[in-house]
C-alpha cells in the first residue's frame, strides 16, 4: 500500500534529499515550502511560508508521516543577540513546527499509524559558544518531541534528528571555502561535514515501519560530536 508523506521545507537541503528518497520508494509526497523544488516530478508542491501569519495549508485525507525541516543558523555572541532575533529563531524552528503538527494532526490520526520527524541540533546537548538563540529554539524542539511522543502514543510516533554541521544551503556561509570546510570538518570526530543524504536516510528510517518501536527519541546524526571528544 502506497504511503503518503508531507515534508515541510522539502525544496532544499535535507528536505529535498528526503523527498527524493521517498519518491524513489514509490511514496506519495507533498512538499510544503516557500520556494519551489528545483527538480520536477517529485510529487505535489504547495507554496507556504512557515513564518507567515497565514493559516497552514489544508490537506485532505490521511497522511502517514510529517517531517518538519525548516531551520536557521544564527551564530552571534549572546550580548549581540536581540530579543527580535530570538523570536525569529523560535518562529521558524518551533512555532512553525507547532502550526504544521496542529494542522495535520487529524490527517495523522486518520492514518492510524503516523510518524512525525522533527529536527534539532547537536548544540542542544553539547554547549557551544555563539549558539544561544538556535540552541534555545532547538532545545524547545527536543522538549516538544518528548511531550508529543508521550501524548500521542501509541497511534502516532514522534522522533527528532539532531545533526551537527551538514552540507546544505543553510550552512553555505560556514563551508563556502576549502579552508572553512577543512576547519569545520576538523572539529568533528569523523573529520567530515555531513551530507544531506546521510541525514535524510535517517529521517526516511524514522518514517518507516522499520522504526515502529521508536518514539520520543532524539537521534544524533552528528559524526560523534555530541558524545565523543
Amino acid at each position: 500500500m502506497q504511503k503518503r508523506f508531507v515534508v515541510v521545507g522539502g525544496s532544499k537541503g535535507i528536505g529535498a534529499a528526503l523527498v527524493s528518497l521517498l519518491v524513489a520508494d514509490d511514496s506519495e509526497v507533498i512538499t510544503v515550502s516557500r520556494t519551489r523544488p528545483e527538480a520536477d516530478g517529485l510529487g505535489t508542491f504547495i507554496e507556504h511560508d512557515v513564518t507567515s501569519a497565514d493559516t497552514f495549508p489544508t490537506i485532505d485525507g490521511a497522511i502517514d508521516g510529517l517531517v518538519y525541516c525548516p531551520g536557521s543558523i544564527n551564530l552571534k555572541p549572546f550580548h549581540r543577540l536581540s530579543i527580535e532575533e530570538f523570536v525569529a529563531d523560535m518562529n521558524v524552528n518551533l512555532y512553525g513546527a507547532i502550526r504544521a503538527i496542529q494542522a495535520l494532526l487529524p490527517n495523522l490520526k486518520e492514518s492510524g499509524d503516523g510518524s512525525v520527524v522533527l529536527f534539532s541540533t547537536v548544540a542542544v546537548q553539547t554547549g557551544m559558544g555563539f549558539h544561544a538563540s538556535i540552541a534555545a529554539a532547538k532545545g524547545a524542539i527536543d522538549g516538544l518531541t518528548r511531550s508529543l511522543a508521550a501524548e500521542l502514543a501509541p497511534k502516532i510516533r514522534v522522533n527528532c534528528i539532531a545533526p551537527s554541521l551538514t552540507d546544505t544551503p543553510l550552512a553555505e556561509k560556514l563551508i563556502n571555502t576549502p579552508d572553512k570546510r577543512e576547519a569545520m570538518a576538523g572539529r568533528n570526530p569523523m573529520k567530515k561535514v555531513g551530507s544531506a543524504e546521510e541525514v535524510a536516510s535517517v529521517a526516511e528510517f524514522l518514517l518507516s515501519e522499520r522504526s515502529a518501536w521508536m518514539t520520543g527519541q532524539i537521534v544524533h546524526v552528528d559524526g560523534g560530536m555530541g558524545s565523543l571528544k
